[in-house]
């Protein structure tokens, strides 16, 4: 079992059809999903473009059991990322973890 996350908005996730897989906004308007490879990774994320957001949350993606495709490709720096090229099968969400910013504004994956 390989663990991947998808950062998404909270709102986001409570919305999605149950019958269907999960799909960011970004599958439409960029053709995949962005996921980050570990921890690490999806902090940098969230501290790059989610500054000041509130209500984030982390799903964890067990990529064996996706039925979309994935790849792993470089960004505009050069760092590789995951990206799902299709919908996030439901049963492939195997946990979620909110984010959230401390006093100083720094996030923070809470506790699985």
């Amino acid at each position: 079992m390989a663990i991947i996350f998808h950062l998404t908005k909270q709102a986001d996730w409570d919305s999605r059809d149950p019958n269907e897989g999960y799909v960011a906004p970004s599958l439409a308007s960029e053709g995949f999903i962005h996921c980050s490879e570990d921890e690490t990774q999806l902090l940098e994320v969230a501290h790059r473009l989610f500054v000041g957001e509130t209500g984030l949350l982390a799903l964890e993606v067990d990529t064996d059991l996706l039925t979309s495709p994935l790849k792993r490709e470089p960004s505009r720096s050069g760092t590789i990322y995951p990206h799902i090229y299709g919908p996030i099968d439901l049963n492939a969400v195997t946990g979620t973890r909110r984010i959230s910013a401390g006093a100083d504004g720094a996030f923070h994956l809470e506790a699985g």
